[in-house]
């Protein structure tokens, strides 16, 4: 029998704190994801469909996910799709489950997970998060869920999604306000999570202690912070191979001249091995970008399972 889980299934098996537990515990298990294999892509009439694959420890699974951006106009996410949990050992399906759930829950996991290693300590936390949208929540909480956020400030397109995204921060007791680009200049954090294909700040503006992170795109000509900022940080991905092939917030920066490929400083892998110090390199940003990786999604699906199954015994 096939379990099914949709979105209202899912919602509150796993925080994005306990989702990064079972990201951090894959890596630790010796998966390498300089050797999974890239995402698939391909246009379609409404947008994007991409197709996921990864196997890991006993399970394999593999995500069918569109990227379609005239949805919201109609009233319909963005991201849609499904992902299959498969046994590992006998290939057979397990789960089918809601793959934007998957990927709203995966996102802002992948991002605790670098904030651990990366964000300042012993203060409260000056956030400026950039997009108002499903991950921009997701985020918040991430966010909320590794450090203490003394103030946010919320920076979109839409000024009415601000103001809700603002308005539910106060409601979990974070000080916070909609805001401007140039509220960079005083966050100690920065998360860009929207659909932005040009950069949505002056990078010259962060403060040397800061920390970026940007997950909005995977594409090569697609970026959310510019060339600035990059080449003055220190750059943390979650796998060098993806990174180089899709990662427009470094590839337009390296084709403009401004960095070269060994600008990268670390992966989300060494920063969880203890191979780079707590708090990244001194004196300079730091900047963790994000494309999405198909072993993420399978850490967290067989995390959702396994959560879903203790639920069910008790």
């Amino acid at each position: 029998m096939i379990r099914h889980f949709g979105a209202a299934d899912m919602a509150g098996l796993l925080t994005p704190a306990a989702a990064a537990d079972a990201l951090a515990e894959t890596l630790r298990r010796g998966l390498d994801p300089e050797a999974c294999p890239q995402r698939s892509a391909l246009r379609a009439p409404g947008g994007e469909l991409l197709l996921m694959p990864a196997a890991a420890g006993a399970y394999a699974g593999v995500k069918i996910a569109g990227v379609a951006p005239g949805n919201p106009a109609l009233g319909l996410p963005r991201i849609t799709g499904s992902y299959l949990l498969l046994d590992g050992a006998t290939l057979c399906p397990v789960a089918l489950l809601d793959g934007a759930a998957l990927t709203a829950l995966r996102t802002p996991a992948v991002s605790a997970l670098a904030l651990r290693y990366l964000a300042p300590k012993g203060r409260p936390l000056r956030l400026v998060l950039f997009g108002s949208g499903p991950q921009a929540y997701g985020h918040l909480e991430a966010a909320a869920g590794v450090r203490e956020l003394g103030a946010a400030v919320v920076v979109a397109r839409d000024p009415a999604g601000a103001r809700r995204l603002a308005s539910h921060a106060r409601a979990l007791g974070i000080p916070a306000r909609t805001g401007t680009a140039a509220d960079v200049a005083e966050a100690d954090l920065v998360v860009c999570c929207t659909s932005a294909r040009t950069p949505l700040f002056d990078g010259r503006l962060v403060a040397p202690d800061a920390v970026v992170v940007a997950v909005g795109s995977h594409e090569p000509d697609a970026r959310e912070t510019d060339t600035a900022l990059v080449r003055r940080s220190a750059v943390y991905v979650e796998a060098r191979t993806a990174a180089l092939r899709e990662a427009g917030d470094l590839l337009v920066p390296e084709a403009e001249g401004a960095i070269g490929p060994g600008h990268i400083n670390g992966t989300l892998a060494d920063l969880v091995a203890g191979r780079i110090p707590p708090g990244g390199r001194p004196g300079c940003p730091q900047l963790f970008k994000s494309v999405g990786m198909a072993w993420e999604d399978l850490a967290v699906a067989v995390a959702l399972y396994a959560a879903a199954g203790e639920n069910s015994e008790t």
